[in-house]
């Protein structure tokens, strides 16, 4: 029997696959503040990212929810703006991403705050956490920024998940997901609570926050932040109605119950 072989060479000439440039992630700022004095320690280049998805009752800056718009950054010309003001910084201050809510735009924040660790830049993260899951592929980039995150300035708007929804639109579920894998991983965080008469401004709630907030670790400050109406005006020139319309900020004295509650000596960071 003859058996036959053949074989099938190609006689092409194999060419190199070409080469695409990967673009840097671009953020949407809606607005600079060069010489932050409360958004993380010392003095901040603060960049307020544009975007939100949460509708707080108290929110003051309403022009900041549409997503995608703002003008476009990439880390490298943002880095570049920002150490025109590095000679005020000292050794705590550096550049804080605020919002809207940062999250968000959690691409341009892993790019902006890698490159910023590069040069010695100290960063700041500061968000109110709703963006946050344990699903891919937002959980891993999540824990890719913490590599890169000196401090994080987490809002809990509210302890009760139901009082939370009335607030804000949305449950604490995930704010408070955040905010415990951060406790339990090493990573320092600032807590603030707005402190706001008929919503937020209950002891039973103030107690139960306070006590929530003894059992976390990592917590180098807690700060009571008085309700105030200064964004009313916007709301009135976007033709939005105010949610809190006829509340007035807190008094000193329920401002001091609420530090108390909260046991805000106690951290000293």
């Amino acid at each position: 029997m003859n058996i036959k072989f053949t074989t099938n060479l190609s006689t092409e000439t194999a060419t190199p696959t070409e080469v695409v440039p990967v673009k840097d992630p671009v953020g949407y700022v809606h607005s600079i503040e060069t010489f932050g004095s409360v958004d993380g320690p010392g003095i901040r280049f603060v960049a307020f990212l544009q975007g939100c998805r949460m509708r707080c009752e108290f929110c003051h800056n309403p022009d900041t929810w549409n997503i995608g718009t703002g003008d476009p950054y990439t880390a490298d010309e943002l880095i570049a703006k920002a150490l025109d003001y590095r000679a005020f910084w000292g050794k705590e201050g550096g550049i804080t991403c605020s919002g809207g809510e940062s999250l968000i735009q959690i691409d341009f924040l892993i790019d902006l705050f890698k490159k910023c660790k590069a040069q010695g830049i100290n960063t700041c993260l500061d968000t109110c956490g709703q963006p946050f899951t344990y699903k891919e592929p937002f959980f891993s980039k999540f824990k890719e920024l913490m590599k890169y995150t000196d401090l994080s300035m987490v809002d809990i708007k509210h302890i009760d998940p139901v009082e939370h929804k009335k607030l804000t639109g949305f449950s604490n579920e995930r704010i408070l997901e955040m905010i415990e894998y951060m406790s339990n991983h090493g990573h320092h965080m600032w807590i603030r609570h707005v402190l706001i008469p008929e919503r937020t401004d209950y002891d039973v709630y103030l107690k139960k926050l306070g006590d929530y907030i003894q059992t976390l670790h990592y917590v180098d400050r807690v700060e009571v932040l008085p309700y105030h109406t200064m964004g009313i005006v916007k709301y009135e020139k976007m033709g939005i109605n105010y949610p809190l319309k006829g509340i007035e900020p807190p008094t000193h004295d329920r401002v001091v119950n609420a530090e108390q509650l909260l046991h805000t000596a106690d951290y000293h960071k």
